[in-house]
């Protein structure tokens, strides 16, 4: 696959359609994880929003008034802070600090520098408590961090959902060089992540690569499928999703098919994600609609669909981007938030200054 001209316009759709889609599914995010599919259901369907084509209603008394009501319909006027968005705006300053050099080492240290451990979850949370347990006090200044920083991916979380949401950066900024953003998703991942929880990473990242560059979904799915290694059980999730599309009751046998994980796991959550995006290419509002209204985490899933879709050269349709007004609000240390554009503009930077020295 050969490289892809930068496009500040699907770069703006990607970020676009990853914050929308997040705002979506954060609204349900705790009621999906907590009580399931059926309640998130349930309540869609008490909130009158069943086939799910706009932001959330809230329903008062609820799971989701106690949750998730800043990110419901009517309810906001920014984009509401969520770690999806944060780790993008994170892979976004690592690039900007450190290019195509960006290691492990480097993501731990933005890490003690810039990300507040509670808004980290799970492998992170747990990789976090290594780092301040292990790294030497000079570590976030610059000095060596004294141990091995594969100790931080040695935890009961390391094969969910945490890498796969920080990747989407590394594709964005790769046009048409999969392999690349696979590698620098890598990189990121190794940090609290091994197994499945890094290819999946991996996956996300080099489909965002092949996106612009591939004349459908189908090709742009071959080419990242292709830096995946096939004893990952990321291929099977991908080629159960993609052998759905279509088929009646896909969402029930995509829950059937990974029964046993939790609801954060990444593949799963991947199987839903491919689904999505290949049933519903050409529409985006169905595409984060359904892949929220399916389940387990919906705020990653519609994220991560949101973003993807963008790449396609579509554009979202204005109601979704309408209501956050271009804010976009983090818990980064020292940014608390930003502008749309703002963040555009400097993506698109950085992918140029990629695009020239890969």
């Amino acid at each position: 696959m050969s490289s892809a001209v930068v496009d500040p316009v699907r770069i703006r759709n990607a970020w676009a359609g990853r914050i929308s889609g997040c705002q979506l599914g954060k609204a349900v995010e705790a009621l999906s994880v907590a009580r399931g599919r059926e309640a998130l259901i349930s309540y869609l369907r008490r909130a009158g929003a069943l086939p799910l084509r706009d932001y959330v209603p809230l329903v008062g008394n609820t799971l989701v008034e106690l949750t998730g009501r800043d990110s419901c319909r009517g309810q906001f006027s920014r984009s509401e802070p969520d770690d999806d968005i944060n780790y993008t705006v994170l892979a976004l300053v690592l690039l900007e600090r450190h290019g195509l050099e960006l290691s492990t080492e480097d993501v731990a240290r933005a890490w003690l520098q810039l990300l507040p451990a509670g808004s980290t979850w799970t492998a992170e949370r747990a990789a976090y408590r290594t780092l301040l347990e292990r790294a030497g006090e000079l570590f976030p200044q610059g000095a060596p961090p004294g141990f091995d920083l594969a100790e931080c991916a040695r935890n009961e979380y390391s094969d969910w959902i945490g890498a796969q949401i920080r990747a989407d950066m590394y594709g964005w900024v790769c046009p048409g060089r999969p392999a690349l953003a696979a590698d620098l998703a890598r990189r990121d991942a190794s940090l609290s992540h091994r197994g499945d929880g890094v290819e999946a990473a991996a996956f996300v990242a080099a489909l965002a690569g092949a996106i612009p560059a591939s004349s459908a979904l189908e090709e742009a799915f071959e080419a990242a499928s292709r830096e995946i290694p096939p004893e990952s059980g990321v291929p099977e999730a991908i080629s159960l999703a993609r052998s759905l599309v279509g088929v009646e009751g896909a969402v029930d046998q995509i829950h059937e098919r990974y029964a046993g994980l939790p609801a954060v796991h990444s593949l799963n959550n991947l199987a839903l994600v491919v689904w999505a995006l290949m049933s519903h290419g050409g529409d985006y509002s169905a595409a984060i609609g359904e892949v929220v209204a399916a389940g387990w985490d919906t705020d990653c899933n519609g994220a991560t669909v949101g973003g993807l879709w963008g790449l396609t050269g579509r554009p979202i349709p204005e109601r979704w981007i309408a209501p956050w007004q271009g804010r976009v609000a983090v818990t980064l240390a020292g940014v608390g938030e930003l502008r749309l554009d703002d963040l555009v503009d400097r993506t698109v930077a950085v992918a140029q200054r990629i695009n020239a020295a890969a």
